[in-house]
Order: structure tokens, then sequence, then C-alpha cells
């Protein structure tokens, strides 16, 4: 853990007025970084890992100057000006196979794409390439039409990329294109962050598992299930602790162990002052808790604190219980912490405005989600719907929706055609 790490408490000390999203993210932000620690892994493997490590070119992209095409390699200068040029075709030059001997003036040399274009004698070489479909084959001449460009369909050696360019930075997270580039410059390995290591539990007798017909006053457990699911798309190494049931000495022993091999540890509900509450207590004794007193909607209050175990401070999340109210806080909360600690730069999503196709009248001084579905209006452009049934508890109404409308604090209603914050699900699930 970094030494930061220690500074936890002051982090998240608890938040008697309402605080925005903002501000909260800005809090952790200042004091937390990434747990520190790399690994190597084969490129291959490489997809969705956040960098640890500078990305540097180490050799030019392309290697060499390259026909962009399939044709003829020639002289500029060998073309008559405002005539057909017919030449002799001495040479052919296939990808991975260069021409064994510098190309001559006054003749042409057959080149497919990729291939690398021919040096010359005491010169560049060729610096043009017709196309073969603009061209003439005569015997063994081509006739090669006017009008051509000098340097036509040739591409230079480093255009793309050169030696000792930094061509990615630490904790960007590797898309397909990041590993396509890596593979191009050689990479057969790289540096990344260690996956961050979470434990997820949940307490409360009246939870089950799923998997058993469910008991009278119990309901099935699916804040844990949601919550590994996001995380795991997060790329963290997720421990499912399970379900302790409401007795002291379980929770606290499960969460001791939980702090001793893992980077955070993350639960929902069972957090308050209620006589079977005992998170709250045990965390409070084994390190810190506090409350934060968010200024959103759904999801208002996060416990958020940490275990010290042997000097090391574990951070410690505290989710919202009811299922919707789970989703969203650990969409716009938990998930900048999360990233922080598996060392990522960018904590903030992308937003997209779209116009909205209701009305809607909203309390200030708070953020609010509404769950919604995007449809094509008349003109086929994107429309925002809001889902009917907007309750913290409606896991359906996240499974019929395509994303969240954000409003911010300082907005008091929108009317429909009003453009709104759009945040698709695809971007943080």
């Amino acid at each position: 853990m970094p030494e930061n790490m220690r500074e936890l408490d002051n982090c998240f000390r608890a938040s008697e007025e309402p605080i925005t999203v903002a501000e909260a993210i800005a809090r952790f932000s200042e004091v937390l970084g990434g747990i520190g620690q790399s690994e190597k892994v084969p490129v291959r493997d490489a997809l969705g890992r956040i960098l640890a490590r500078e990305l540097t070119a180490q050799h030019d992209i392309p290697p060499h100057d390259n026909s962009a095409v399939d044709g003829y390699a020639v002289y500029f200068d060998d073309l008559i000006d405002g005539a057909d040029t017919s030449l002799p075709v001495t040479g052919r030059i296939a990808a991975g196979h260069p021409l064994e001997r510098p190309a001559k003036r006054g003749e042409a040399v057959q080149i497919f794409t990729g291939a690398p274009v021919p040096e010359g004698e005491g010169d560049d070489g060729p610096d043009t390439i017709f196309m073969v479909e603009d061209v003439k084959v005569e015997g063994d001449d081509v006739v090669l039409p006017a009008g051509i460009k000098q340097h036509a369909n040739r591409r230079k050696r480093g255009e793309d990329v050169e030696t000792g360019d930094v061509i990615l930075t630490p904790g960007h997270k590797l898309r397909p294109q990041d590993v396509s580039m890596a593979a191009s410059l050689g990479y057969a390995e790289i540096d990344v962050c260690r996956r961050l290591r979470v434990a997820v539990f949940s307490t409360g007798d009246e939870i089950q598992d799923v998997g058993a017909p469910l008991k009278a006053g119990c309901i099935y457990d699916a804040n844990r299930y949601s919550i590994i699911s996001m995380l795991e798309r997060l790329g963290c190494e997720v421990t499912d602790v399970g379900i302790f049931p409401d007795v002291p000495g379980d929770i606290r022993a499960g969460l001791w162990q939980a702090a001793d091999d893992h980077d955070l540890l993350i639960t929902s509900g069972g957090v308050s002052k209620g006589e079977e509450d005992h998170i709250k207590a045990i965390v409070e004794d084994l390190g810190a808790l506090n409350f934060w007193n968010l200024a959103i909607k759904p999801g208002r209050p996060i416990a958020l604190g940490h275990i010290e175990r042997e000097g090391v401070q574990v951070p410690f999340v505290g989710l919202p219980g009811n299922p919707v109210a789970v989703m969203v806080t650990f969409l716009r909360i938990a998930r900048p912490l999360i990233l922080l600690l598996s060392g990522a730069r960018d904590l903030e999503p992308n937003l997209f405005q779209v116009p909205a196709g209701f009305d809607f009248k909203k309390k200030p001084g708070r953020r609010e989600w509404l769950r919604a579905r995007l449809e094509q209006d008349s003109a086929g452009k994107p429309v925002a719907l809001k889902y009917e049934a907007d309750g913290s508890g409606i896991i359906s109404s996240m499974v019929e929706s395509d994303g969240l409308i954000e409003l911010p604090e300082e907005c008091e209603g929108i009317r429909k055609g009003d453009l709104v914050d759009f945040l698709p699900f695809s971007e943080v699930m």
C-alpha cells in the first residue's frame, strides 16, 4: 500500500452537511493513489489492464519506406511532363522480400502493398508509385499515364511513429488498438498495474443466497452479485466472501481476515444504527468509519472508512441497501475510488447530451439520476425517455434502461426537448 493510505481517516472524514459528487471525488483524489504494484503480462493478455509504465517506440513505424498499393515504383524525374511514359519493368518486390540491388533510373519496379521501396544508386531511390489499375503493361514495359504527383502512394519510414516517441502513459486502460500498437512495436510483454483485490460480502439473517427456495421473511442477495459484476468489469480480482449472519463475532473475524490480503472491502446496507446493524461498530473498532451525506438521489448515505491491520489501512466502502441505489452510487462514487486505487488516470465516464422526451421537476441542491432508455424520434434522432417507476428498489428499471440521465445540483427541472446529460451503461458497465 502507498504511504498516502495512512491519510484515509482524513480523506473519509464525515460530512454533516451534504456534499456534492465533485467534492466527494476531489477529497479522495487528493490523498489516494494506486496500490503501487505492477506486473508484466504477455501482450495478448494486456487488454483492459492499466498501464504501469510509459510505453515508448523502440523503432520507427513503418520501419522502412513502403508501398501503399500494388503497382510500379519509379523515379518521378523519369516521367515525361504532360505525356505517357514507357519504362522497362526490371524487378519485382513483394512484402518481406526487398529488392536485392539498388533501383536504377530509367526503369520501373513492380511492387506490392507493404513491400519496401528500394534504395537507389547514390540517391533516395524511386519516390513515386503508380497503382496497377492506372497503367498498361505492354510486353516487358509498363506505360505510365501523365498527371501523377511526386511521392504518390509511398509511405515514409516513421510517418506513424518515430523511435523514442511516447505512445502511452501510465494510468491508461489498454484498448484493442493499444494492444495492436504495442505488438507493432515488438513488445512481447507490457508492465501493467496489479489487479485490485476486492472482497465483497453481505450481512443479515434475512439475506439468502441464490440456489435454494426462498425462506419466509427472506430476500435473495442481489446486491452482492451486482457489485461483483461491476468490479469484474473494472478488471478487479474479486473475492466473494459470501453472507455473514447477524453474529458480531463472525462478522469481525471475516472482516479481519479479508483485510489481510485485499486492497478494498465493499458491502451494501447494514451500516446504520439499528440493533442488528453490527458492521458500523465492528469497522469503527478495527479502524474508522464515517458516513458521507451526499447531495444525491438515489443513494444519499455512504459509509467510507478503513480497517487497519499491521500498519496498513484497507479502505472500506459501505453502499446503500436498495439495489438501484447500490448500482448508481457504485457507478458514480465507488467507481472513481476503485479506478484510483487501480492506478487508472481517467476517473470520470463520458456523458452525452441528448434531448429529453419528457417533463420533470427536480429539487435543487442535489445531483439526481433518472433511469432512461433511448428511442428514435420521428426524424430518426435519439431521445431519452424516463422510466416510469423510479423507486430505488426496482431492479427492472435498470434492466429496461439504457443509461442514466444526470441532472446537476443547480437544475430545477427539465422540459421536453431540453438537452440533458446521458450516461450510457455501456460507458461504465
